[in-house]
C-alpha cells in the first residue's frame, strides 16, 4: 500500500545510524545512502515542526541466541553519526534491545507530542526497523516504512520485509514520496 496521506502529526524514528553500525555492509543501500536519505527527511520534519526521534543501541538484551556474537565495543561505538545533524529539538532515545519501544521512553514521547503516525527509517531493516515497526503498529500508530532510507545485512532479507511483512503493518514509499508528502 503506498503512502496514501500525512497524518497532522506525524513523527520520523530513525533506527540505530550510529557510529559502530554504520560501517556494517549492508544491501541493497549502501548505510552512506540511508543515512544522507534519513538526514533529508529529519530536515524536512523539522522544518514543518514534526518531531524527530534519533534511537540508538547500546548493548543488547539478555538471553540465549543461536548467533554467536562477540559483543565487545568501542567507547563511540553508540555515538549517532553527525550527518543527521542532531538539533536541541530532537528526541533521542537509548535502547538495549532489537525495537524501540520495550524498556524505552519512545512511547510517552509520541503520545505527549499527539504523533498518530510514524515514519521509520535505518538499520538493519530486519532488526531494529522491523521490530519497532511491529510496536508501534501493535501501539496504534499508523506506519510509515521509508525502503529505500533503510538497509540491512541481507538484501534478500530487506527485499521480503519490504514485500512480505511490511505492507501487513503499514505503508511502504521511497525517500522521494515522503518528501513529496511533506511538501
Amino acid at each position: 500500500m503506498p503512502l496514501t496521506q500525512l497524518d497532522p502529526i506525524a513523527a520520523l524514528v530513525v533506527i540505530d545510524l550510529q557510529k559502530g553500525i554504520v560501517g556494517i555492509p549492508c544491501g541493497p543501500h549502501s548505510t552512506a545512502d540511508v543515512v544522507k536519505r534519513s538526514a533529508e527527511l529529519a530536515n524536512a520534519f523539522r522544518k514543518r515542526d514534526l518531531p524527530v526521534v534519533l534511537v540508538n543501541v547500546e548493548g543488547r538484551a539478555p538471553g540465549r541466541v543461536e548467533a554467536s556474537i562477540n559483543f565487545n565495543p568501542p567507547p563511540d561505538w553508540a555515538e549517532l553519526v553527525p550527518e543527521l545533524d542532531r538539533q536541541p529539538s530532537d528526541y533521542t532515545v537509548t535502547k538495549y534491545q532489537i525495537g524501540a519501544f520495550y524498556g524505552t521512553g519512545l512511547e510517552r514521547i509520541l503520545r505527549r507530542a499527539g504523533v498518530t503516525q510514524v515514519f521509520l527509517t535505518g538499520v538493519a531493516t530486519t532488526a531494529g526497523v522491523e521490530a519497532t515497526a511491529r510496536e508501534a503498529y501493535d501501539r496504534g500508530f499508523h506506519v510509515v516504512l521509508v525502503e529505500d532510507a533503510m538497509s540491512d545485512m541481507s538484501a534478500e532479507g530487506h527485499r521480503h520485509a519490504v514485500r512480505a511483512i511490511f505492507p501487513r503493518i503499514g505503508e511502504v514509499t521511497t525517500t522521494a514520496g515522503a518528501l513529496a508528502m511533506l511538501r
